[in-house]
């Protein structure tokens, strides 16, 4: 704005003075103006880029939030089995990709924000106790005018992250020195130590490490040869497979007495899934099954340890249970499968009773309903929530708790199903999925009511299922399982890892300890004192 004048001045030379600084600082005007005007601008498109990138965020948010939801709703809701276990490892894989694309989102806004907030804190995770703890102090640089005043510390923030050092091979080069001695003469020398690998060059610990990685945690050999030569160490699948053997050599022994633990069991478990396995000459694949047993008397009171056996067989006939289980007299929790009713019903089962699974019964309906095909089956599933309902409140209870509890409210819900089935199959086509889950629940009826009269029965076979699933996970790994032996290695080695993750016990320190006690010729009769649920951590 141009300042008013009152009296200007008579000499040219000061007028045109005057006017110059007059043009000037409207220049100057003119350029803060102009100035203030990008300003606005920038700030306007930052506001509009904002507006934009939060509006895409959300959506971006609100969706994967959504996908988060349905998924977690899949994978580990309750009774919800929508998806087999291959869809359901995949759908894991899903749902941890979403939380990660969530996380980036989150870092991006972050990145736009003029000003960081603070973030409020979450509660810090506990860890085990056994964790190395590296403290760092760091002291504030402390100014000229204070050095070497005194002063006092009045209290201290403390972070805690966690780090990780990567695994590091090692030699352990053990040398046995050997003294001749003149009078009286002799030649001593410490023994060799016992190794399970004789003369080889793996260590208990790296046996340990091979095993659990493969057969606990999916890692095939040819993954881990790659590993392993990134720090320069050659370790050829083929070598690997060779200390495989000897473990599965040492560890069947161990995997038959859990085989014979859980038929002491007075319920167990039993499941069979498929596996691909080479045709020798043939070029081509073939279908193989892994069996598996299990064991937990927790969910009726039982302080039995959890425990699973597995065995691979090159058929899925009624003769491989029979051989599996003995003369094992018990309750034999399953599905539908006519192995098993052939098995109860052999001259010499001598009292081995089935129980049914409500689970393989509710997928036939809950499809229909997830599809929107049945109004039967959308009513059959909602009343079969019900039963759950009850389950999950005697869980854990003695047996007459829970049969006190079933027969005051599951015998109803149950009778009113059945009733419900009757009714509607002579409705509904024969060719139909409905009429097809209808008459599998009546040929059935018996082995589904056996929970209803004995308290230690499960409504399902699901304690089964987390322990094939696994094994299942990891079909591609079981195509080195063409021949006997490697079976039966599979089959022991995975028995004992399986078993430490049911009892909570960490399978490689477990793995280690046992191969060293075996290496030094651990007595047969305190095979018990190897178990899983009987491991204590060397001091």
């Amino acid at each position: 704005m141009i300042e008013r004048f009152g009296e200007l001045p008579d000499n040219v030379d000061e007028l045109k003075a005057l006017a110059r600084d007059a043009l000037a600082r409207v220049d100057r005007s003119e350029t803060d103006a102009q100035a203030l005007r990008s300003q606005t601008s920038s700030l306007t498109a930052k506001v509009e880029d904002l507006t934009q990138t939060n509006a895409v965020a959300k959506a971006e948010i609100d969706r994967l939030t959504s996908i988060i939801k349905t998924l977690h709703r899949d994978r580990f809701g309750k009774r919800s089995e929508k998806l087999g276990a291959d869809d359901a490892e995949q759908q894991s894989f899903v749902f941890e990709e979403v939380e990660t694309g969530l996380a980036a989102i989150d870092a991006r806004l972050a990145a736009k924000a003029d000003s960081k907030p603070r973030k409020t804190p979450r509660d810090k995770p506990r860890f085990p106790s056994h964790l190395e703890r590296v403290e760092e102090i760091l002291e504030p640089e402390v100014p000229e005018e204070l050095q070497g005043k005194e002063r006092v510390e009045i209290g201290r923030e403390e972070s805690v992250r966690l780090d990780v050092v990567r695994a590091r091979f090692r030699l352990i080069v053990t040398i046995r020195p050997k003294y001749a001695y003149k009078d009286p003469a002799a030649i001593l020398q410490a023994p060799a130590p016992e190794r399970i690998v004789e003369a080889g060059l793996p260590t208990e610990a790296l046996l340990a490490q091979v095993a659990v990685s493969k057969y606990a945690d999916g890692l095939p050999l040819y993954r881990q040869e790659a590993i392993y030569l990134r720090d320069g160490v050659e370790l050829g699948r083929s070598l690997m497979a060779q200390w495989m053997g000897a473990v599965g050599f040492h560890f069947e022994p161990l995997a038959a007495h859990v085989l014979a633990r859980i038929r002491e069991g007075e319920r167990i478990f039993a499941d069979e899934t498929t596996l691909p396995t080479p045709s020798p000459g043939a070029g081509k694949t073939k279908t193989s099954w892994l069996w598996a047993y299990a064991r937990d008397d927790r969910p009726f009171g039982g302080a039995g340890p959890p425990m699973v056996a597995y065995r691979f067989e090159e058929s899925r006939s009624g003769d491989c249970a029979a051989r599996h289980l003995g003369d094992y007299r018990g309750i034999l929790q399953c599905d539908g499968y006519a192995g098993y009713r052939k098995l109860a019903g052999a001259p010499q089962s001598n009292g081995l009773r089935l129980a049914g699974c409500w689970a393989h019964l509710r997928r036939r309906f809950f499809e229909l309903h997830a599809n929107g095909e049945s109004i039967v089956a959308t009513a059959t599933v909602e009343q079969m929530k019900l039963l759950w309902a009850v389950e999950e409140e005697v869980c854990g209870q003695p047996p007459q708790a829970r049969l006190a509890a079933r027969r005051a409210t599951s015998v109803d819900i149950v009778r009113a199903l059945f009733d419900l089935w009757e009714r509607e199959l002579p409705r509904i086509s024969g060719k139909s999925k409905l009429a097809e889950a209808i008459r599998y629940a009546r040929s059935h009826r018996a082995v589904l009511g056996l929970f209803l009269d004995d308290g230690r029965v499960e409504i399902d076979s699901n304690i089964v299922e987390p322990a094939i699933r696994p094994q299942a996970i990891t079909r591609k790994n079981s195509l080195f399982a063409g021949s006997a032996g490697g079976r039966r290695t599979w089959a022991s080695i995975a028995t004992m890892l399986q078993t430490c993750k049911m009892n909570g016990v960490d399978p490689y320190a477990w793995a280690q300890q046992t191969l060293e006690r075996i290496a030094n010729r651990w007595p047969n009769k305190n095979i018990e004192a190897l178990m899983p649920w009987n491991f204590k951590p060397t001091e």
